[in-house]
């Protein structure tokens, strides 16, 4: 109301100025101008109050679902608002329970009653929390609570451009380790709105979201590379198949580091087309908006139940493609270097309840033909990039996770660098131990220094890698007093939060925050 009142009498100010500087021409000036002032101050007014509307603390809200995740947003210029509002409804719609709040209507009180939380924060000025997250800082922030219970991700929006670069994202994120919050995933760091880190940051919320299918906010612009090779890497496991895949782009001089990502842009297997057009008794090769429709449906995200397909069947071809939804992306951690002269990925075969094959893994392990072309883009990953070459490595995964500590220590190998100490597990030696030949070889070459597994099923008490670590403690301290650095890979849960645990207990949290601030302790996670 306030808003319409100012502006109505901005407006018949200026009618009534403009009128009497027309009937008396000597009172033009004074008049004109006295009337200028007075709308635009309260133009002024109205922009005061639209701001405070806008970005006033919320009042009390009602108490959260301990089982809904909380999506907390710090925002100055609205962006992070935006983001966090577009990720509470990728969440909702596979199902996921959301609450999604401004930082200062969050307290200890809710952080102690949730058990996931996601935070979409900016950093504004020098390093400092946006308007609407200061209350947070100075009262929740101040505190010290436990919340060892809560399992947390972080989007951190920022520009490099700056000296303190995401500086509220990483104060939160300090804060929030040394309550002893447990992170799903390591903090994504947004440059100045790019692109790659927030369909990273979408990936993991498919993750969360219980491998859910959730379509890209921007998809990649991906590049041909051409699937020239796959292997499967454990036959007779008792795990899911492992392939090792490799791809060669059709372009030349395409360039990554280790510790980079694959993002790939999986199909539709073909029999999965034919199957959803017979449903609707549909034609492939009907043509729409200059493609074959079954060329579209290879790119759509098809449904799987009966209300799913009820809802599409009095669509025209148009509005059918429309409706359907494009393929997310996957992404996998780089095996190889651009010195290999092919790119190549170790992609475990994942399975739905109900048999369907996992888009990704399914494309890339059964669908795709061997010398067929794959959709595949590089995304810069400068959280997991090597460390300085003078330092000594600690690499710790299991599973595929030994692809990304593989493309570290053949970056290690070409440079002749070491001390390396590589941590891995998996279930059985005899059918799990990725690249065991070339592991062997870079021992035998000194190259790497140590080599401790974990073979969980080779044992009556299963053993795995964080159990192998806890017994290495006084070397783990050891590596870390001469300069080491740590890097982790592989799965999310369980692994990577049990070897966060054992890190904090055999080195201490101001040994583990400060491994984190010197970029000694980086993770690739999933």
């Amino acid at each position: 109301m306030t808003r319409r009142v100012s502006a109505a009498l901005a407006g018949l100010l200026l009618s009534e100025t403009a009128q009497a500087a027309v009937n008396n021409p000597a009172f033009n000036r004074y008049a004109l101008a006295l009337g200028l002032c007075i709308a635009y101050l309260l133009f002024c007014v109205w922009i005061i109050r639209r701001h405070r509307r806008l970005s006033a603390v919320p009042g009390p809200v009602s108490p959260v679902d301990g089982k809904a995740v909380l999506v907390g947003y710090a925002s100055q210029g609205g962006y992070a608002r935006e983001l966090a509002f577009k990720t509470a409804a990728a969440l909702q719609r596979p199902g996921v329970a959301v609450h999604c709040l401004a930082l200062d209507a969050v307290d200890v009180a809710m952080l102690a009653t949730v058990q996931r939380a996601l935070f979409v924060v900016s950093t504004t000025g020098e390093g400092d929390p946006p308007d609407n997250a200061r209350r947070f800082v100075q009262t929740t922030m101040s505190a010290t609570p436990s919340l060892a219970h809560l399992q947390y991700g972080l989007l951190a929006l920022g520009d490099s451009s700056y000296a303190n670069f995401c500086g509220f994202g990483h104060q939160l994120d300090a804060w929030l380790q040394h309550a002893h919050a447990l992170p799903l995933f390591d903090l994504v760091q947004v440059d100045a709105g790019d692109a790659g880190a927030l369909r990273h940051w979408q990936y993991q919320l498919g993750l969360l979201a219980g491998n859910t299918e959730m379509p890209d906010w921007e998809a990649p612009q991906y590049q041909a590379w051409r699937l020239v090779q796959r292997k499967q890497l454990n036959p007779g496991s008792a795990g899911a198949p492992v392939y090792h895949l490799t791809l060669r782009a059709e372009t030349v001089g395409v360039l990554w580091q280790a510790g980079d990502i694959a993002e790939i842009g999986p199909r539709n297997p073909q029999q999965a087309v034919v199957h959803f057009l017979e449903q609707l008794a549909l034609d492939g090769a009907t043509v729409v908006e200059g493609r074959r429709l079954s060329d579209w449906l290879q790119e759509r995200l098809l449904p799987h139940t009966e209300s799913e397909l009820a809802a599409l069947r009095d669509l025209s071809l148009v509005q059918l493609v429309q409706q359907l939804r494009p393929l997310p992306h996957r992404e996998y951690s780089i095996a190889s270097l651009p010195a290999d002269g092919q790119l190549e990925l170790l992609v475990r075969q994942a399975a739905h309840v109900d048999g369907r094959l996992g888009l990704g893994s399914g494309w890339l392990t059964r669908y795709a033909d061997v010398g067929e072309m794959v959709a595949l883009r590089i995304r810069e990953n400068a959280a997991f990039h090597p460390p300085d070459e003078r330092r000594p490595m600690i690499l710790i995964g299991n599973g595929t996770g030994i692809a990304g500590l593989r493309a570290h220590l053949k970056a290690r190998a070409i440079a002749s660098r070491s001390p390396n100490w590589l941590l891995f597990g998996e279930r059985n030696a005899a059918h799990d131990f990725y690249f065991m030949d070339e592991i062997s070889a870079w021992q035998a070459s000194g190259i790497l220094s140590r080599l401790d597994t974990a073979f969980s099923r080779d044992q009556a008490d299963k053993r795995y890698v964080q159990h192998v670590l806890a017994s290495q403690a006084d070397r783990l301290r050891e590596w870390v007093a001469e300069g080491a650095a740590i890097y982790v890979c592989g799965s999310a849960n369980g692994m990577a939060q049990a070897v966060h645990a054992v890190l904090l207990q055999a080195l201490g949290e101001e040994a583990m925050s400060r491994l984190a601030s010197d970029g000694r302790y980086r993770r690739d996670v999933y």
